[in-house]
C-alpha cells in the first residue's frame, strides 16, 4: 500500500514537473516569436508616419481602421469583422495662439484647446487672469472670478513612484475645471499640462461641461508646464496682467466608425471570451504613438504569435481594436452593449493602455481567489523581469465589461516617460524603442497563454 502510494506521488510530481518545463518552454517560444519575428513594430510605424494622428470621426481614424483589418486578416484568424459604432467629432480649426499681456508687453506662451472646448471669438479672449491650485480653492473664490480667466496650476505630485497616480491626484482640473469655472462667471479656463517634466509642449485631453448647458460653455486650453510656471511667475509680479488665448475648435455631428474585432475560436470552450486590445483612436497633436499605437500593435502582435506558434486556445481569444476611447468611450460600450445582446461569456480582458515602454508587470481587477491563482505564476515572468502584480485598473475600454466573474488586467510598463509624450505633440514614432515595445506584447501573450491554459 505504501509502496502504491509513493508512486502515485512521484508519478504525480513527474507530470507537475513535465508541465512546468511545457510552460516555460513554450513562454521561451513566444518571447522569441516576438524579439526575432516580431510584426508590431513595423505595424506602429505604418499607423503613425503613414497614417498619423485619429481622432474619432477623422478620416485618419477610418484609414486606421480598415489597415488594421488588412492586417488581421493576413494573419490567417478565423475571423476578421468590424463593429459599427457612432462616435463624436470635435475638430481643433487653426493652431492656438496665446499670450500673456504684461504693462503691454506680449509674451507667447504655448496652448492648444482640451478636447471638446469650443472655440473663443474669432478675434480671440482677452482677460485678467487668477491662479488656483484646483476645483476646491475655485470654489472658495467664488464670484471673484467672475468675468475673468481661471489658471489651473496644480502640478503633478513628483512624490509618487506610479505616476498615473500623480495623473490622477490632479487631472480633474482639466476635465471639470471649465465646468466649476463657468458656474461662477468666468469666461475661459487655462490649465497647466499633466506633465511631470518641464518643457514647452501642451498636453490636449478630454474635458467636460457637465450639466451646463450650451449657452453656458467656456473656452479651455492646457498651457506647457514651462507656460505655466511663466505665467504663475508674472502673476506673482503683476496680479493684474491679462492673458489673451484664441483658439477655433468645433463639434461637427456624429460619425459612423468602427471597432476592429479579429478572432481564434476555442478548441474546448469556444463560448468563453478572452479579449485582448487597445483604443485605435488617439489624439490629433501628434502620431499617438504611445497612446495607443502601441497597445494596439502589442494586441494585434500576441494573436500573431500564437497563430504562428499553431497554438489552439481553449477558450475564444479575440484581439479588440477599440476606437473613441481618448472622448468618449463610446467602442468600449458598444462592445459591451453587443456582448450582452449575443449573451457572450467573457471571462478575461487585457488591455495596453500605459505607452509601449519596458513591462515591469500588470494590474489586476479580480475576486481574491482568482488574484492568489495569478500571483503563483510570478515565476514564469520573473526570468523576463516582469514582477509587478497589483490590484489595481485594467483598462477604460474593458472596464465597460460586466460578465460574470471575468478578471480584468492592464498591462503595467515603466511609467516614468510616459507622461512626457501623453496626449502631446511630442507622441511620435521616434518616441518608441522597438525592443521594449517587443517586450511588452511577450508579457501580454505569455499572460494570454497562462489564463488559458491554467483557467482562473
Amino acid at each position: 500500500m505504501k509502496k502504491s502510494i509513493l508512486f502515485a506521488v512521484f508519478l504525480l510530481n513527474g507530470i507537475v514537473a513535465i508541465a512546468q518545463s511545457t510552460d516555460e518552454k513554450n513562454i521561451e517560444l513566444i518571447y522569441k516569436k516576438a524579439l526575432t519575428e516580431g510584426k508590431c513594430y513595423t505595424w506602429l510605424e505604418y499607423l503613425s508616419n503613414d497614417i498619423g494622428g485619429r481622432l474619432s470621426g477623422s478620416k485618419q481614424a477610418a484609414q486606421a481602421v480598415e489597415y488594421t483589418k488588412n492586417q488581421l486578416q493576413s494573419l490567417g484568424l478565423d475571423k476578421v469583422y468590424l463593429q459599427e459604432v457612432m462616435v463624436p467629432h470635435w475638430v481643433r480649426g487653426e493652431k492656438e495662439t496665446a499670450y500673456i499681456l504684461d504693462n503691454n508687453v506680449k509674451t507667447v506662451v504655448p496652448i492648444c484647446a482640451l478636447g471638446g472646448s469650443i472655440a473663443t471669438a474669432k478675434s480671440g479672449l482677452t482677460a485678467e487672469i487668477v491662479e488656483v491650485q484646483g476645483i476646491e480653492e475655485l470654489k472658495k473664490l467664488g464670484a471673484q472670478v467672475k468675468g475673468k480667466i481661471v489658471f489651473f496650476n496644480r502640478a503633478m505630485d513628483p512624490l509618487h513612484i506610479e505616476t498615473f497616480k500623480s495623473y490622477g491626484g490632479c487631472v480633474d482640473q482639466r476635465y471639470s475645471g471649465a465646468e466649476e469655472a463657468a458656474k461662477l462667471g468666468a469666461v475661459g479656463t487655462i490649465v497647466r499640462s499633466m506633465n511631470l517634466r518641464l518643457d514647452d509642449y501642451p498636453h490636449t485631453g478630454i474635458q467636460s461641461y457637465g450639466d451646463l448647458k450650451q449657452e453656458e460653455y467656456i473656452p479651455t486650453a492646457a498651457i506647457s508646464t514651462n507656460g505655466a510656471n511663466l505665467l504663475s511667475k508674472s502673476l506673482a509680479a503683476n496680479p493684474n496682467l491679462k492673458f489673451f488665448f484664441k483658439q477655433s475648435c468645433e463639434t461637427l455631428p456624429d460619425v459612423l466608425s468602427h471597432n476592429v474585432i479579429g478572432e481564434i475560436k476555442g478548441s474546448e470552450s469556444p463560448e468563453n471570451y478572452m479579449i485582448v486590445g487597445g483604443h485605435l483612436d488617439s489624439w490629433d497633436l501628434a502620431d499617438g504613438s504611445q497612446d495607443d499605437g502601441a497597445g494596439v500593435v502589442q494586441s494585434m502582435e500576441v494573436m500573431r504569435i500564437l497563430k504562428n506558434l499553431n497554438y489552439k486556445p481553449k477558450n475564444t481569444l479575440r484581439v479588440v481594436l477599440f476606437m473613441n476611447e481618448e472622448n468618449g468611450g463610446r467602442g468600449g460600450a458598444k462592445y459591451e452593449e453587443l456582448a450582452k445582446q449575443n449573451r457572450e461569456n467573457h471571462i478575461f480582458a487585457l488591455e495596453s493602455d500605459s505607452g509601449g515602454f519596458s513591462p515591469r508587470g500588470f494590474n489586476f481587477e479580480s475576486d481574491e481567489a482568482s488574484f492568489e491563482k495569478i500571483l503563483t505564476w510570478k515565476p514564469f515572468f520573473e526570468p523576463y523581469f516582469v514582477h509587478s502584480f497589483t490590484k489595481g485598473h485594467g483598462g477604460s475600454d474593458i472596464g465597460h465589461l460586466t460578465s460574470n466573474k471575468i478578471v480584468k488586467a492592464g498591462l503595467k510598463p515603466d511609467s516614468q516617460r510616459y507622461f512626457d509624450y501623453h496626449h502631446a505633440a511630442n507622441d511620435t514614432f521616434d518616441g518608441v524603442n522597438k525592443r521594449e515595445l517587443e517586450l511588452g506584447a511577450a508579457a501580454m501573450a505569455t499572460l494570454i497563454y497562462l489564463v488559458d491554459q491554467k483557467g482562473l
